[in-house]
């Protein structure tokens, strides 16, 4: 048996050491040497088990032998001082601290941890409290026991918000769907309000001007740049003006109805007509047109803003450089060659509440809020057959292209009519044009980076400052780098917006139906097609990995 006194501590006090003759104390065991380490001085220690096997190979083989009176020492134990170990993040946005606890040795302190993270570079968003927190938790740990931590925390930049301009005035398209409110809480479909009027100094929009985020940085003090917001800037269009006291609000100069253009708003001389037909003649009209009764066959009507039908448009040609809103109804019917005898052609929004036989071409959005029948429709926006309750509206025949997407409550017929839908066929365009951006930005950060080493090569300014040529060749390339950098930071904030809707195009643009889609509805989307063999229940079509694909899971 291996009595306490064989085991020892060395002369510089860091190794617990055994000394014994094997001839009279082997043969041992390691549980016989664990039993010595476990006294009260030495269980601080960290067993050096190379050693203790080796310890024990090496006295049991002399155990029996001459040399084994010879008196052997082996280093069993030693002290370890706390370690402390820190790792950051992928990304360097965190770091972690781990403390071992020590072995009979150094503990660790506040300096110790300080000393090391300079060493390893991180020095910002550091937490005290934490730091000091971990330190209190070790004492409670066993020797080898180790606690870990977040420490410090990067703050990620964050990016400007874009511009917004909010329209403060309702438009005559909207009427339509807010028919008015009668005394007994029943609602006069035929009666739409009285016409959207503004006067002057009435504010018509108000714009929330972009940000330019701030700058974040990570745990190694690297700065993060933060992207502005992108401006857009707002238009004052005939009629209207900036606010003299407040830049940000467009308000009305005359009295007129509100028009919305691009960006911007005017307010139009509005134009009153009974009816159009033979005995009034074509309308040709600069500013908006309020047409209280109907257009009837063969008449044109154009308009520089909107126009506004109360009553039916029938196998009549509507042009507005505005929204066309018709309250009650649009018919045509089909002439040779598959022409149909009604055409509505607008720049922003058509609406209506029935459609048939009738060409709708829109550069904004298509609203038909009851049916739309066996017309063609091409809109950029999104086209919506749907009254505000989402329980009323047929698309069915025709052809129907939405680049933004198509939501009707039925799509086809149970006499299974031939409808063509069309949306997000525009994947390869946008994607052209974000390769233009890149090339545009390269051109551009070549053009800077030029710039800047022209303006690095100058002589120091006491040589040139009082030579006014060479002060305006200086002024002229410090202007050329702003405008470079504002030209990078409007390319770059494009090409973001422009990446962000080509990685989930077929996300944001499909075919919807909230309660059937019939068999023959042939369905375009992308470069993806299939035509319905069956009745399908509510349900958004999409473009999934070039294959078209029904999901029900949305189904109310």
């Amino acid at each position: 048996m291996l009595t306490p006194d064989l085991l020892h501590f060395s002369s510089d006090n860091l190794f617990a050491e055994l000394t014994l003759a094997p001839s009279t104390h082997g043969p041992i065991s390691e549980k016989e040497l664990a039993q010595l380490l476990a006294l009260p001085e030495f269980n601080q220690l960290f067993p050096i088990e190379f050693n203790i096997k080796k310890a024990v190979k090496d006295i049991n083989a002399l155990a029996a032998q001459d040399e084994g009176k010879t008196t052997q020492t082996f280093k069993i134990a030693e002290r370890r001082d706390a370690e402390i170990l820190l790792e950051t993040s992928s990304d360097n946005m965190q770091a972690t601290m781990t403390l071992v606890a020590a072995w009979g040795g150094r503990s660790v302190k506040l300096p110790d941890i300080l000393h090391s993270l300079k060493e390893n570079g991180i020095s910002m968003g550091l937490s005290r409290l934490k730091i000091e927190a971990i330190l209190k938790r070790l004492t409670l740990l066993k020797p080898g026991e180790s606690i870990s931590s977040v420490i410090a925390n990067g703050k990620p930049a964050v990016n400007g918000t874009h511009a917004k301009i909010e329209r403060k005035v309702p438009l005559a398209r909207e009427r339509l769907l807010h028919p008015q409110e009668r005394d007994d809480g029943t609602v006069d479909m035929r009666n739409l309000g009285s016409v959207v009027m503004v006067s002057p100094n009435d504010v018509l929009m108000v714009k929330t001007p972009a940000t330019e985020g701030s700058k974040g940085y990570n745990v190694l003090g690297e700065v993060l740049p933060a992207t502005a917001g992108k401006d857009v800037q707002m238009v004052a269009g005939e009629g209207t003006q900036f606010d003299a006291a407040d830049p940000n609000k467009l308000i009305a100069t005359v009295a007129g109805q509100p028009v919305e253009i691009n960006n911007g708003m005017q307010v139009d001389d509005v134009l009153q007509i009974k009816n159009v037909d033979v005995g009034y003649g074509n309308v040709d009209f600069k500013g908006s047109i309020l047409i209280s009764g109907d257009v009837c066959e063969g008449m044109q009507v154009r308009s520089s803003g909107d126009i506004t039908v109360m009553g039916f448009v029938e196998s009549a040609v509507l042009q507005a450089e505005g929204d066309i809103t018709v309250s009650k109804g649009v018919l045509g019917r089909q002439l040779g060659g598959n022409e149909l005898s009604t055409k509505l052609i607008a720049k922003g929004q058509i609406s209506a509440q029935f459609v048939q036989y009738s060409e709708l071409n829109s550069q904004a959005n298509v609203l038909v809020t009851k049916q739309l029948l066996h017309s063609k429709t091409e809109t950029q926006g999104t086209l919506t057959v749907s009254d505000a309750t989402g329980r009323r509206g047929d698309l069915i025949g025709g052809s129907a292209y939405a680049e933004k997407g198509i939501v009707a409550v039925t799509i086809g017929a149970t006499a299974d009519t031939k409808t063509e839908l069309y949306c997000a066929m525009k994947l390869d365009e946008l994607k052209q044009q974000f390769k233009d951006l890149d090339e545009g930005s390269r051109s551009l950060t070549v053009a800077k980076l030029d710039t800047e080493a022209r303006l690095r090569r100058l002589p120091p300014k006491e040589e040139w400052q009082a030579d006014a040529v060479m002060v305006e060749q200086v002024k002229m390339m410090l202007a050329e780098k702003h405008r470079i950098d504002e030209e990078l930071t409007r390319e770059e904030t494009e090409k973001e917006m422009l990446a962000k809707e080509t990685d989930g195009y077929y996300d944001f643009y499909f075919i919807e139906s909230k309660k059937h889609i019939f068999s023959n509805v042939e369905v375009h989307i992308g470069p993806a097609m299939q035509r319905t063999q069956r009745e399908h229940g509510p349900c958004q079509v999409r473009n999934l990995h070039g294959e078209i694909q029904f999901d029900y899971s949305n189904k109310k």
